[in-house]
């Protein structure tokens, strides 16, 4: 397929709109079902690089959930425990363990929910049918994927009254060296980020602090290649094989890592005893039940300060109050976390949260005339503290 037209670009009054090659040669992907539009073609192209990068740097399969051109997580597939299983809906899943990249999805879209509504999937290897189980229960966009087998697809194919879109992409397709795109009537050309994130990328570690295990060196390794392709200023935490909070696209830092930190915590709470024995009413959908477990675990102590909701048709009796102390004193627990910035910190002050949400290794850029101010910080709370040397802009 050498152009495909598509229904309209970014919004309906952008007509019309087509994707090809500058070089009239093929596209890169292959359409088996439904139509993408502007933004799904964007959301499955930078999503599709970044597993297919997690795949290269540690040798797992790995999954994205894409929305608005930013992923709303990454991951591997790693095994999952029974909690984490039942604070992401999955625990009735029949195979899931015995398939990589179903598990790599799960923790993927269940890191961020809310914001996964609706997402473009990007899988780095073959979807089995475990994986579109899972996939065809959930709001979905579509999905690229290398491969899929004749179960899965012809899951798929039924999804969205069999408008899914279905996508497979060429895993040998290398894109060319300069990449070219035009706003305003004004053409931009720069070299394609062909930059590997690797281990390699973690060998300047700064802080007094030097352990830096292998599970960190691979969630740092995650963190930075998902901010490869998280619209700019970034910031991404990371834990257990994926990453568990991303702030994006703010203009200051702090406010990525405030943001980035409590969608880390929210996917923490998610995994504490209130949370998971909520008493729900039988038949609550997956839906409801994301929108009012982000509202419990965002609530004050004070009823006022909450304003109204109705609780009745959600469970079987009034959920206890989850307290600010009670939620303050779980994430004391938490330790181990890691996280990757798309440049410098320019002040301590993202250490200072971060610390807040049990970051312990941090991969940064370095190169800020207040360096020194933030390795102080990572050497008063024993952090380890890499200084890769290279930016991660995305626009």
């Amino acid at each position: 397929m050498k152009k495909f037209e598509l229904k309209y670009g970014c919004n309906p009054n952008q007509k019309p709109a087509s994707v090809s090659m500058p070089d009239g040669s093929d596209l890169p992907f292959e359409v088996l079902n439904g139509r993408p539009g502007y933004i799904n073609l964007l959301d499955a192209l930078n999503g599709w690089q970044l597993v297919k990068e997690i795949k290269a740097a540690t040798g797992q399969c790995a999954a994205t959930s894409f929305k608005h051109v930013s992923p709303t997580s990454a991951a591997i597939g790693r095994p999952m425990s029974d909690r984490l299983k039942r604070a992401v809906f999955v625990d009735d899943i029949e195979g899931l363990d015995d398939s990589p990249i179903a598990t790599a999805y799960a923790r993927a879209r269940g890191t961020d929910r809310m914001s996964s509504f609706g997402d473009f999937i990007s899988l780095s290897d073959v979807c089995d049918e475990t994986c579109a189980r899972l996939i065809k229960r959930e709001v979905s966009d579509g999905i690229i994927a290398p491969g899929y087998t004749d179960e899965a697809l012809a899951l798929l194919k039924t999804k969205k009254s069999g408008n899914y879109v279905i996508l497979q992409v060429n895993p040998d397709y290398v894109p060319p060296e300069q990449e070219i795109k035009q706003v305003f009537g004004v053409v931009f050309e720069q070299g394609h980020n062909f930059l590997e994130i690797n281990e390699s990328c973690l060998q300047n570690i700064v802080t007094d602090n030097k352990e830096l295990p292998q599970e960190a060196k691979e969630d740092l390794i995650i963190a930075l290649i998902a901010l490869k392709y998280t619209q700019s200023n970034s910031v991404a935490f990371a834990y257990d094989g994926q990453a568990v909070g991303i702030g994006a696209g703010q203009q200051s830092r702090v406010h990525c890592t405030r943001l980035a930190g409590t969608k880390a915590d929210n996917w923490f709470l998610r995994q504490s005893d209130q949370v998971l024995n909520l008493p729900w009413k039988e038949g609550v959908g997956r839906p409801e039940k994301d929108n009012f477990i982000d509202r419990y675990i965002a609530m004050e102590d004070t009823p006022e300060a909450n304003g109204t909701y109705d609780w009745t048709g959600l469970f079987v009796t009034a959920p206890a109050p989850f307290t600010l102390a009670e939620k303050r004193a779980y994430l004391d627990t938490i330790d181990g976390v890691s996280l990757g910035s798309d440049a410098f910190f320019p002040v301590p002050d993202n250490i200072e949260r971060a610390r807040q949400s049990g970051v312990k290794y941090v991969a940064q850029p370095g190169g800020s005339k207040r360096d020194d101010l933030v390795l102080a910080a990572c050497n008063e709370y024993g952090m380890v503290m890499c200084f890769t040397g290279f930016r991660l802009f995305h626009h």
